[in-house]
């Protein structure tokens, strides 16, 4: 099922865990109805994107039992040939990374292509150092420009998101520059938290996670690694196996409306590992309980 509306995640609320204890295993949810099976998982393709063929890739993640990928842009290939690999993996699209600068200057190909691909979101991933505001009336301007886009997307049908690093941690006030331009961008403008890198910016994300109530459209379910260790990976550990506190994280993002859990690392050793073992991870925290 593609999510085409905010309204759509109630379904998927439903799925998601009211947790009471987590180690490596969590104490599951139930489902809303029996007819669904899948948990909102997503990977995003970043994680992959060394990892042999886009097909290849794409097989990667529907052994791992997901049903839904983030994509990187176009991930170079035409609509056609990204649907013929989509399909023939039972894979659909949660949303799509796409540049500021292709959303500024080409935003109609980017619009054709995604409904192309039947795609509903966009999320803006990064900002390199020329693009950063350099103070808070830089991040109020910058969240009226994506707030323009969001409500030029909504007129399409599509939705804007924003994800987060840790330079947008830096605070004005009592506000974060992410706080700053969600609240210049009004309501149409969603969130993607990066959980790793809220607490990189020295936040507790499940505390941060409240900031974003009915406009958090996923987390990005990274986890850091113990300080010193796994540096030739960024510093990044494979989903529940690192030293996120995920037993208030996942409530938390629950208790935000999240829709979306999209498995992510930035440099993984073993990219089909983490893949594989964040998705286990996962379905323990979100599985159903039949029994109940």
């Amino acid at each position: 099922m593609q999510i085409n509306d905010n309204n759509s995640s109630t379904t998927l609320l439903a799925r998601h865990l009211l947790v009471s204890g987590l180690a490596m295993a969590m104490v599951p949810v139930a489902m809303a109805t029996e007819e669904t099976s899948k948990a909102p998982i997503a990977v995003q393709m970043y994680t992959l994107r060394d990892f042999g063929t886009l097909e290849e890739q794409f097989s990667t993640v529907a052994d791992a039992g997901v049903g839904a990928v983030e994509l990187v842009g176009d991930q170079g290939i035409p609509a056609d040939q990204l649907n013929q690999l989509l399909d023939s993996n039972d894979l659909e699209v949660s949303s799509s990374h796409v540049q500021l600068e292709d959303l500024r200057q080409n935003l109609d190909e980017v619009v054709a292509f995604h409904k192309a691909i039947g795609n509903d979101t966009l999320v803006v991933p990064y900002l390199d150092e020329s693009q950063r505001p350099m103070d808070e009336a830089g991040w109020q301007a910058l969240g009226e420009e994506l707030g323009t886009l969001a409500r030029e997307l909504a007129e399409q049908d599509l939705r804007l998101a924003y994800h987060n690093h840790d330079f947008e941690m830096e605070t004005f006030g009592d506000q974060t520059a992410m706080e700053v331009l969600f609240d210049a961008a009004g309501p149409d403008l969603y969130a993607e938290v990066d959980v790793a890198w809220v607490a990189r910016g020295g936040l507790d994300p499940a505390q941060y996670l409240a900031n974003f109530d009915d406009r958090l459209f996923a987390i990005h379910v990274k986890d850091n690694a113990p300080k010193g260790e796994a540096e030739d990976e960024k510093g990044f550990a494979i989903p529940g196996q690192g030293v996120l506190d995920w037993q208030s994280i996942l409530p938390a993002a629950d208790q935000a409306g999240v829709e979306w859990y999209v498995i992510e690392h930035d440099l993984p050793a073993d990219a089909a590992a983490v893949v594989m073992q964040g998705a286990e991870f996962l379905e323990q925290a979100l599985a159903s309980d039949v029994a109940e």
